[in-house]
């Protein structure tokens, strides 16, 4: 078996992403067809909460990506990839699924945001540290 690469490793990441934004967008559609509302949230608020979960994640996921893709590209290794990618992801669904839950502050949207931010800080710090070593 070969090794696995940053390539596969970025890979792997940004394909669960991509899987995770294809969730959070049929959970909208799913409730706008429901609820017959084709724009904006009507008030409703388990919509509203669907389309914040989305919208949150679109804010966060893309850099990231970049992060992750740029990661690759410059050969860091798998593992620190692989730890990025993790606690992107972790903290993006946990967050998403908080939010879906509730409006409000909660134990699981503050965790998903600490984790993403932590993700964001990793990432950048090793981008940094590949761009100057």
């Amino acid at each position: 078996m070969d090794t696995i690469t940053s390539g596969n490793a970025a890979a792997l990441w940004v394909g669960l992403h991509v899987f995770l934004m294809l969730t959070l967008s049929l959970l909208v559609v799913r409730l706008r067809q429901k609820h017959k509302v084709a724009l904006g949230d009507e008030g409703i608020p388990e919509l509203a909460r669907a389309i914040r979960a989305f919208g949150n994640a679109s804010e966060y996921i893309p850099t990231a990506l970049m992060a992750i893709v740029v990661l690759a590209v410059v050969e860091a290794p798998p593992l620190a990839i692989h730890v990025a990618g993790f606690v992107l992801f972790s903290g993006r669904l946990i967050h998403a699924v908080g939010l879906s839950n509730s409006g409000g502050a909660s134990i699981p949207r503050a965790i998903g945001m600490v984790a993403t931010w932590i993700a964001y800080i990793f990432m950048g710090v090793a981008l940094l540290f590949y761009a100057i070593a």
